[in-house]
């Protein structure tokens, strides 16, 4: 950046200038000499000049070496753009707690105000906030705004010592006091990266592709239409769309639909789904279909240069040949023979059906991917795009490398599971005289107790173990986000995991933790008795006549909305909560007040079957050691079904042959039937809610008609145990 001095007036610096400059580690001498009310202006050496805090921001930001700092594509550019001009409603009396709440309700599932980068729309209304001094912070002190909050304290932690020394010089000396601890387990800010002085922030992701160069970059999701985005799939999305951001390049999605077997456009469109779902963006989507004749051609180009050949010979023995590095009988066939059996492959014919065609590698090679690899295979499915056309299919480790290739790829993102193929991408490409693809590894990600492979998947599926492919069994985006999981829990959940080498296996409550951090602060709070042996507590001093009050969903978090909790003389309560109480004692009634226990009616077994009670309003509700939730005796309730799931399989990580069906978890689902407070009536498919002192859940079926109940998902929360013994 050219030398420049950055002069105001010394009543409005602008601080969001100031900020992003700090962030950015550039150098800027100030001058706040400025006469009162003069715009900003930013002098250069050179004797030009730019003047306004929102054109030098984005100067700031255009010259800064932060990632995606500001300039990004067409539409995230003019989001950052648009955030900027909102900013300015932060120093508007009148209009701040109203900005203040929009912006929390639109951070409510965000890390960032755009994408998933910090840049400088973050930093102009940090800025706004942070400017206005005393009147933030009384705010950032209360609860109305969990989200903003949250992110200013991010923020805020994340860049403390630049922030801190911007606005200890120009709005207060106390600064922003000490940095805020971040909660452990969670991972906002840490794709963020940035010079500040010479001190680094580094994310999980803070890794280098190869040879990449800033805006020359090409890369590529190709999820296989075979099934749905799981979350080992999500990972390479986010990964492949964070270096297509960080390198300011494009990012397409491919999908590899080679195999009409197991391909079918209802994947395709799911897919589609889940990648919308994760918020990837994306320049372009593509087949490898599209390439069909490109590739029937390159692949005769191969036979007829002596680097290809058609084999007969049957797949068991094929396979064992290879094993054992045997050449086939036909590795020497002249190429009429070969095009002639490529022409029977081609017409579909009983003959053709016989044969494959390979790759004509190293049959010696120690890695054995590079034993003559199968290129194509007879399929006579008709293909769910292009239908009969075809009766040859290219694999998918003859198809990828031409396709990158062709289509400007320049970084190959793969799992390390893909390792030993590595060689053989490399070899065919050399073979078809293409352009070189860089490949980049990164780890699987591995979860306990779960299986990511599609085939083993889609046996739940066809044996009837599971609802489908959205299951909330399922590790599919669809299925854990209809369990309850929030996705940017999802996205911070597998951006800590970065872009390491390293093999690892996960636990899920880390996810679920960082789930509850995100729910918790804005979920609404309902009340629910369980049905079995629930119990009746009589308030002999309760009102004669029923009434109601109008409570908030959530105390602390206005936005939750209100309900209308029913008051009666006689209430329900759960079984285990009348079980629990003594003669005498005095117990607190949630949202209610206190009342003492004045006798426990038991039936013929000793199971607890009335309680007679005296309400206590005067009573304390700090020295009570139950704090019971309740029912009003009302033909308002709903009927709920609970249900809890546990995970497919009893074993954390399968040995290697190991057999999945012989570690199959015998009962994954178990429903409990209760009542509900009325307000859930107006629960809606999808929301999220707590019901008191029984944890998160999230509804999977709303109220219909009395007789039908209310499903709710129950939602892990990290701590709870998650598996059966």
């Amino acid at each position: 950046m050219e030398d420049a001095t950055l002069a105001f007036p010394s009543d409005a610096p602008p601080l969001s200038v100031i900020c992003a400059a700090k962030i950015a580690g550039l150098s800027l001498a100030v001058d706040p000499g400025l006469p009162s009310g003069s715009p900003p202006v930013l002098r250069f050496s050179s004797g030009k000049e730019l003047s306004g805090t929102k054109t030098l921001l984005r100067y700031v930001g255009h010259v800064a070496t932060l990632p995606n700092f500001y300039l990004r594509g067409a539409f995230e550019t003019g989001e950052i753009n648009q955030w900027i001009e909102d900013a300015t409603k932060f120093s508007s009396g009148s209009e701040f707690e109203d900005a203040c709440l929009r912006v929390d309700g639109f951070l409510s599932q965000r890390t960032f105000l755009v994408g998933y980068n910090l840049s400088i729309a973050d930093v102009a209304v940090w800025s706004g906030l942070a400017g206005s001094g005393q009147r933030w912070e009384s705010l950032r002190k209360t609860t109305r705004f969990p989200n903003l909050t949250r992110w200013y304290n991010s923020i805020t932690t994340e860049y403390n010592a630049p922030l801190t020394e911007a606005t200890s010089a120009y709005v207060g000396k106390r600064g922003l006091g000490k940095p805020i601890a971040k909660p452990k387990g969670t991972s906002e800010m840490q794709i963020t990266s940035g010079t500040v002085g010479k001190e680094k922030t580094v994310s999980s992701f803070e890794v280098d592709l190869p040879g990449a160069k800033i805006g020359e970059v090409g890369l590529r999701f190709a999820p296989e239409p075979s099934g749905y985005l799981h979350i080992g799939h999500a990972k390479a999305a986010l990964l492949n769309q964070y270096f297509a951001q960080r390198y300011m390049g494009r990012l397409i999605i491919r999908f590899d639909d080679t195999n009409p077997s197991k391909e079918s456009s209802e994947f395709v469109d799911n897919l589609m789904k889940d990648i919308d779902t994760l918020g990837v963006k994306y320049e372009a989507v593509t087949y490898t279909s599209d390439y069909f004749d490109q590739l029937m051609k390159m692949v005769e180009d191969l036979i007829a240069k002596g680097k290809a050949y058609v084999d007969d010979t049957p797949r068991e023995q094929m396979q064992k040949e290879r094993m054992d590095g045997i050449e086939s009988k036909c590795r020497n066939n002249t190429v009429e023979q070969n095009m002639a059996l490529w022409k029977e492959m081609i017409q579909g014919s009983e003959r053709g059906l016989e044969c494959c065609v390979r790759g004509k590698l190293d049959m010696q090679a120690p890695n054995k991917s590079l034993r003559d690899p199968v290129y194509y295979r007879c399929n006579l499915v008709p293909h769910h795009r292009i239908g009969p056309k075809y009766k040859v299919y290219p694999t998918y480790d003859f198809a990828c490398p031409f396709v990158d290739s062709i289509e400007g790829i320049t970084h190959a993102l793969r799992s390390s599971e893909y390792h030993d193929r590595n060689d053989q991408y490399y070899w065919i490409l050399d073979d078809m005289g293409l352009r070189k693809v860089q490949i980049y590894e990164f780890s699987r990600l591995n979860l306990v107790y779960t299986l990511l492979s599609k085939r083993k998947l889609l046996w739940f599926v066809q044996n009837g173990r599971v609802e489908g492919w959205d299951d909330a069994r399922f590790p599919t985006v669809q299925g854990i986000v209809r369990r309850g999981l929030n996705i940017e829990a999802l996205i911070q959940f597998i951006l800590e995991q970065g872009a390491s080498k390293n093999l690892n296996l996960m636990e899920w409550d880390k996810l679920w933790t960082i789930n509850k951090k995100i729910i918790d602060p804005i979920c609404p709070r309902h009340t629910a008795v369980l049905k079995d042996r629930r119990v009746l507590l009589i308030l002999t001093d309760g009102p004669e006549k029923s009434f109601v009050r109008i409570l908030p969903r959530h105390k602390k978090y206005e936005g939750a909305g209100t309900k209308a909790t029913t008051y009666t003389k006689n209430i329900w309560i759960d079984n285990a909560d009348a079980s629990s109480v003594l003669v005498g004692e005095e117990v607190t009634l949630m949202d209610w007040g206190n009342a003492i226990i004045k006798d426990i009616e038991k039936d013929q077994d000793g199971n607890v079957s009335r309680l007679t009670g005296a309400l206590h309003l005067e009573g304390s509700v700090k020295t009570t050691k139950l704090k019971l939730t309740w029912l009003p005796e009302t033909d308002e309730l709903v009927h709920l079904l609970l249900v809890e799931f546990d995970y497919l399989i009893t074993k954390k990580k399968l040995d290697e042959g190991e057999d999945f069906l012989d570690v199959l978890n015998p009962c994954t689902r178990r429903e409990t039937s209760a009542f509900g407070d009325a307000n859930m009536r107006n629960l809606k498919q999808g929301e999220i809610l707590q019901l008191e002192r029984k944890g998160y859940f999230r509804c999977d079926a709303p109220f219909i008609r009395p007789s039908k109940p209310i499903v709710l998902y129950a939602i892990p929360d990290g701590r709870q145990q998650t598996s059966s013994k």
